[in-house]
C-alpha cells in the first residue's frame, strides 16, 4: 500500500503508535530492559511518560516548525520525576535512549510497511533524530532543576530559551514572544546575573524574566530587586542600568565579567555594574597589571609577612581617599602608624601612593596605577612575566 494523501505520512504513523498499546509496551520494555533503575519503578509510570513523548514527535513531525520552539513538558516532567525518584541521571539516559532507538526502529519498519519512499523516510528519521537529541537535552535539564530545587515547566524553559536568544546569541525575539514573556519590545530593562541558581536566593520583582542561563541566574528585570541580597547579604549579584533589548547582550557580557571581579574580591549582594567599572576594565588586562606590578614594586618580597602588610596598608589608603585618619580607623591603628608604613613603602621600593608624582602620570592617573600594582600584587597566585629577551 503505498501512502499519497499525507503530507507527511509518517507524522501519522508516530501518532498511531502514540496510541497503540503494544508499541507503547515496546517502548517501556526497552527502557526499563536498559536501566535496571528505572524497571524498579512502576512501570504505568514510564508508560505515561513515553506516551506524551511520541505523541508529541508526531504532532511536531508534520510541520515546518524548528525542534527548539516545540513544547518539551513531557520530557522536562521526565527529568524532574526521576530526580525526585532519585534514578541516577546516567541510568536515567540509558532508558530514555533505549526507548528512542526502539521509537525509531518502529517508526523506520512501519513505513516501509505503508510505502513511504526511501527519500521520505531518511528525512523523517533525521528529523526524528534532532528531535530525540531535543528530548535528552530537556530531560537534563528537568532532572537539574528539580535538584536544584527550580520549577521544571515548559513556560521556564520558553524563558531561558528566550534570555538566551537575547543575553547570549543578542537576537531580539520577535515582538510576540517578547510580550508572551512579558516584555516590552521597546522597553529598557536591567541585566542581571547572579552567582546563583535559585532565584529565591535574590528576591527578583515580580515583573521581568530570569531563568538559568549557562548555569547561572540571569534576568532581564524592569526595576532593581530588593531584599537581603539589596542590602549587601546572600549571593554576589551584578546589575546594569536598564537598556534597550538591543543592547542587553553587551550588558549581559560586562555583567558576567564584573561577577568575576567581584568573585575574586570576596564581595557580597548586589552591586551595580557601573560600581565595579574601574575593577572590570582593569581585570581585562591582568598581564598590564603584572607587569606596573613588577615597576611598582618589584622590590617587595610576596614571601616578607611585614612587605605584605605594607601593600595592605597602601592599598587601604587609597581606597580610603588617601586619608590618614580614615585609613587608620579601616585597619584599627593610628594615623601615625598608617604614615610610618608608608614612609617604609617608600624607603624599599622608591615610591608611594602617598608621593606627588616627580615623574610620569600624575594625579588621578598616578593614584589608579599605584592601585592597580597593589591590587595585582597582593592577589595570591599572581607571579610576574619574565622579561623579555630577544634571540641572538
Amino acid at each position: 500500500m503505498t501512502v499519497t494523501d499525507q503530507r507527511e505520512p509518517v507524522a501519522g504513523i508516530l501518532r498511531a503508535m502514540a496510541a497503540d498499546a503494544d508499541v507503547r509496551g515496546e517502548l517501556v520494555h526497552a527502557a526499563r530492559t536498559h536501566s535496571p533503575e528505572v524497571a524498579r519503578l512502576r512501570e504505568d509510570d514510564t508508560r505515561r511518560h513515553v506516551t506524551a513523548m511520541v505523541r508529541a514527535a508526531g504532532g511536531w513531525l508534520g510541520t515546518l516548525d524548528r525542534v527548539d520552539e516545540q513544547d518539551f513538558g513531557a520530557a522536562l516532567g521526565l527529568g524532574t520525576d526521576r530526580a525526585a525518584q532519585g534514578v541516577p541521571m546516567t541510568s536515567v539516559l540509558r532508558g530514555v535512549q533505549a526507548g528512542l532507538t526502539r521509537a525509531v526502529e518502529i517508526t523506520v519498519d512501519r513505513s516501509r510497511s505503508a510505502g513511504v519512499p526511501d527519500g521520505m523516510l531518511l528525512t523523517a528519521v533525521l528529523r526524528l533524530k534532532e528531535y530525540g537529541d531535543a528530548v535528552e537535552r530537556h530531560v537534563i535539564n528537568g532532572y537539574r532543576a528539580a535538584e536544584r530545587g527550580l520549577p521544571a515547566t515548559a513556560e521556564g524553559a520558553a524563558r531561558a530559551r528566550l534570555l538566551r536568544q537575547v543575553l547570549v546569541n543578542g537576537v531580539v525575539p520577535a515582538p510576540r514572544d517578547l510580550s508572551g514573556a512579558g516584555l516590552r519590545p521597546d522597553g529598557a530593562y536591567h541585566c542581571l546575573v547572579a552567582d546563583a541558581r535559585d532565584p529565591g536566593a535574590v528576591r527578583l520583582p515580580a515583573r521581568g524574566i530570569a531563568a538559568l542561563v549557562e548555569e547561572r541566574l540571569a534576568g532581564l528585570l524592569p526595576c532593581r530587586p530588593a531584599g537581603p541580597v539589596a542590602d549587601g547579604a546572600g549571593p554576589l549579584a551584578v546589575i546594569s542600568p536598564a537598556v534597550p533589548l538591543a543592547g542587553a547582550g553587551a550588558a549581559y557580557r560586562l555583567c558576567l565579567l564584573a561577577l568575576r571581579v567581584g568573585a575574586r574580591g570576596g564581595r557580597r549582594g548586589l552591586h551595580d555594574l557601573t560600581d565595579l567599572a574601574g575593577e572590570t576594565a582593569l581585570g581585562e588586562q591582568p598581564l598590564l597589571g603584572v607587569y606596573l606590578s613588577d615597576r611598582l614594586l618589584g622590590a617587595l618580597d610576596p614571601a616578607d609577612d611585614f612587605h605584605r602588610q605594607l601593600a595592605l596598608t597602601a592599598l587601604a589608603f587609597l581606597d580610603h581617599g588617601r586619608r590618614l585618619d580614615q585609613t587608620a580607623a579601616a585597619l584599627f591603628t593610628h594615623p601615625n602608624t598608617v604614615r610610618y608604613r608608608l614612609a617604609r613603602l617608600r624607603r624599599i621600593t622608591g615610591g608611594s601612593p602617598a608621593d606627588p608624582a616627580a615623574e610620569g602620570p600624575s594625579g588621578p592617573m598616578a593614584a589608579l596605577h599605584w592601585w592597580w600594582a597593589l591590587s595585582t600584587w597582593l592577589r595570591p597566585g599572581t607571579e610576574p612575566e619574565p622579561p623579555f629577551s630577544p634571540s641572538p
